[in-house]
This record gives C-alpha cells, structure tokens and sequence, in this order.
C-alpha cells in the first residue's frame, strides 16, 4: 500500500499516480481505477507513453552533456580545497534500471489497452445506480469501493484460490484524492467529523485485502487539508511507505535561486522493510523532483554554492537551514545514483 501525500494543486500527485499506472499497462497487470473526481475512463486515457531507452539514454545524455559543462563553470569559481569532496553523479552509474521510463508530452497508445483488462469505480455514477449503504459506522462511498475492490479480487481470481485455471497476474489499484469532501468525509472541513474513523477503517480493511491477495495500490491523499495529527498518523501507521511531495507553486522557493532547478521537493516518510513488525523510516532527506520537457524525474537536491554577491539574506539563511536538514542524507548519499528509477 503506497500512501502519497498530495501537492497543494495535486499537479504532481496526478503525475505520479500515472505513473503508477501506466507500468501497469507495459507489464501486462489489470487495472483498478476509482476516482470521485475525474472519471477513471478519462484518467486512463491521459497515462503517458512508454520512452524507449535509446530515446530515454538521448535524454539523460543531454542532461548529463549539460551538468558537465556547469560544473566545469562552478570549478573556475570554486575555492581549490571543494574540489576535492564528492561530487553529486548527474546520470546512473549503471547500465541496470527498474522499471520503464515515460513521457510525459504524449499519451499512450489505444492498442496497448487492449491486451490487459481494467476496472473503473467512478463515485457519482455508483451513487446513482444503488441505495445508501453503511457498514460499521463506515463511510457510504468507502464501503461501496471496498465491496468493489473485493469482488474484482475474488471474480478475477487475484486472492489465489484457483491458481491451477488461471495464469497468475497482479492487479493495480489506484485510488485518487481518497479523504477530500468529493468521496463524502468530511474530515478535511470540520473539526467534529461525523465518522472520524471512516479513513483509517476503511485503509484497514484495504490492507486486510492486499494481504491475502496478488495485488499492490496506490493512494493519494490531501494531507494538506487535514487538520487531525492524530488521524495522519495512524493513517501512515497503516500504509507500506508513506511519500509526500511538496510543490514550490505559490510558495517563496518558487522565486529563490537556490530552487530554480527543481519544482519541489520529496519527502520518504517511511518506507516497507521485510520480516519487520515495523516500518523503515528514511533518514533521505535530500530528494526533489522536477519535470522536464519530457521526463518527470526524482533526484538528489543539490545546492550550488554561495558564489553571487547578490543573493539576498533571506535566501542565505534558507540556504543555512537546508544544509542543516540535509546534512545527514547529503553527507551518506554524496556518492552513487542520482536519479530513481521507479
């Protein structure tokens, strides 16, 4: 279960739950898409296209050409005593990657759909066609998505009980914007909610679903409404990993040269580990995203140095607090891979 923390305007969220969605359709998995917002058809027809790799090498080859020349720049300015510390690795050091690459200016082809099979849940048309339905002080719209959920396990033969008929798949889940007022909870607007609960019970239930099933999901969630402390975390304490992005739109990063280069930053709040009780929480403090003409990428923030008399103070003590945040990630993960693959 991938919890993902929403940007403010959800632009980068969308993407990545795209994402998500779209290794689904290379790799031959079936779909499950729900959404109260945008209908799941509509979702599925804006994933983007598969980039292949001699079109993603050019890419990261040009960036990479690019990189160099900077750095050569910033080394007929840098004090001689830098130039001897680690330096950030601007493309993977291996050949090896995990996962496809897309491309996020074209959409994928209508021939690939055809060859995997995939389920919407779109709220307002399930609304109009059953009666209210309640299950344990439960969400309407979230008991209704969990029936869906169950019977497309059980129907499709995702829960493993007839493996001998059927080659075994994996069904991908997504759920977008689940917890806004669009699926019906009110706990982003009022401070007594009605069924303070519906969330967590509902992740509850989900989790108890993916357990004992061949399928994984993804979620997004507008933490930044949320109120509730409490509610946020036993809404991570009931999720795999927990990553939550922050977009620079409207904020005072946007404008600072120190960010110029990327358009916001990712937080790993926790991350699976096996045979454990508990989750891994990441001590990787140092990660931030940007979208390129046609890539959507994650990488090590890297900050340049103070080399302009015309940096302002307020970028100067933004740049001291950030390198006392990323101080324990910058200084363990200096060397190695740059970009992730996911």
């Amino acid at each position: 279960l991938v919890f993902t923390e929403e940007d403010k305007y959800g632009l980068y969220s969308s993407l990545l739950f795209k994402y998500f969605l779209a290794e689904g359709v290379v790799c031959g998995h079936d779909l499950f898409v729900a959404s109260a917002k945008e209908h799941p058809d509509n979702i599925l027809k804006e994933l983007p296209a598969r980039l292949l790799d001699d079109t993603c090498k050019n890419e990261l080859g040009e960036e990479a050409i690019a990189v160099k020349s900077e750095d050569f720049q910033d080394s007929m300015k840098i004090a001689w005593r830098y130039q001897n510390l680690p330096k950030m690795e601007a493309s993977p050091t291996t050949s090896t990657k995990f996962g496809h690459y897309y491309d996020v200016s074209k959409t994928m082809s209508p021939e690939l759909f055809q060859s995997i099979k995939w389920h919407s849940f779109y709220l307002p048309e399930e609304l109009s066609l059953q009666t209210k339905l309640k299950i344990c002080n439960m969400n309407s719209a979230y008991a209704r998505l969990l029936q869906s959920i169950q019977r497309i396990i059980y129907q499709e033969g995702f829960d493993g009980s007839d493996p001998q008929k059927k080659q075994k798949n994996i069904l991908r889940i997504g759920i977008q914007s689940l917890g806004s007022m669009l699926w019906g909870d009110d706990i982003c607007s009022s401070d007594t909610p009605e069924d303070i609960h519906s969330l967590t019970k509902f992740l509850y239930v989900l989790r108890g679903l993916l357990r004992k099933s061949l399928s994984a999901c993804i979620i997004t969630v507008p933490a930044h409404l949320i109120q509730n402390k409490a509610i946020m975390e036993r809404v991570t304490n009931l999720s795999d990993m927990v990553v939550g992005l922050e977009s620079f739109i409207g904020s005072e990063r946007e404008t600072n040269p120190l960010y110029k280069d990327y358009h916001g930053l990712v937080h790993v709040h926790q991350i699976p580990r096996l045979n454990s009780l508990i989750c891994d929480v990441s001590d990787t403090k140092d990660l931030a995203f940007r979208l390129k003409r046609k890539l959507f990428t994650i990488e090590r923030l890297h900050l340049p140095p103070d080399l302009s008399d015309t940096v302002s103070r307020a970028s100067k003590q933004d740049l001291a607090e950030s390198a006392k945040l990323l101080s324990s990630g910058c200084g363990a993960m200096a060397i190695g891979k740059k970009h992730l693959d996911f």
